[in-house]
């Protein structure tokens, strides 16, 4: 049984018949649309756990990175006169990642509560149009501040509104205008 002359017995190859592909089989993709319905790939709209994830994650790093580069600057100003490098360099950072964490965590909720609104819109209203995102904009800002008062929450809806409405207007002109 252990003769290696022994044809009766062939031993086991976990990967045999794997190099037999062709290297342009392996990435012939397929070009036909990824849905099980034709109703749903004449839809050209994120679902509502992608809109979730990319608002939140580009919320987050957005307010990241604009939070480090404005606690930098505050850690640099922030310095005395005789301190050494080390002690500069720890209060920089220190700033730098306090305030990154901050404003990241603020523009992460905004993403979030902007998604969730959109997307029950999106179901409620049955259309993905321009009114969706104003509304998400507005009930977001008028949800972030609604703790503050209702006058600080209606003046920061108008301003969600009108950001979302800027912001879908940029998206348009860029479309339009700009050739890719």
């Amino acid at each position: 049984m252990n003769d290696p002359n022994d044809h009766k017995y062939r031993k086991y190859h976990p990967y045999q018949g794997l190099y037999d592909v062709p290297a342009q089989n392996l990435y012939n993709l397929p070009t036909s649309p990824e849905f099980l319905f034709d109703e749903e790939a004449l839809h050209q709209r994120r679902s509502w756990s992608e809109s979730l994830q990319y608002y939140t994650g580009t919320g987050y790093l957005a307010g990241a990175v604009l939070g480090g580069a404005k606690g930098s600057i505050e850690g640099i100003r922030a310095a005395e006169p005789g301190e050494t490098l080390k002690l500069r360099v720890n209060r920089v950072l220190n700033s730098g990642g306090h305030m990154g964490r901050r404003f990241g965590n603020n523009l992460g909720v905004l993403g979030l509560m902007f998604a969730g609104i959109e997307s029950g819109l999106i179901h409620w209203r049955d259309t993905d149009d321009l009114v969706n995102t104003v509304l998400a904009g507005l009930g977001t800002g008028a949800i972030y501040r609604a703790a503050k008062g209702p006058r600080s929450a209606a003046i920061a809806g108008a301003i969600g509104g009108i950001a979302a409405a800027a912001a879908v207007a940029g998206k348009q002109a860029v479309k339009r205008y700009v050739p890719i």
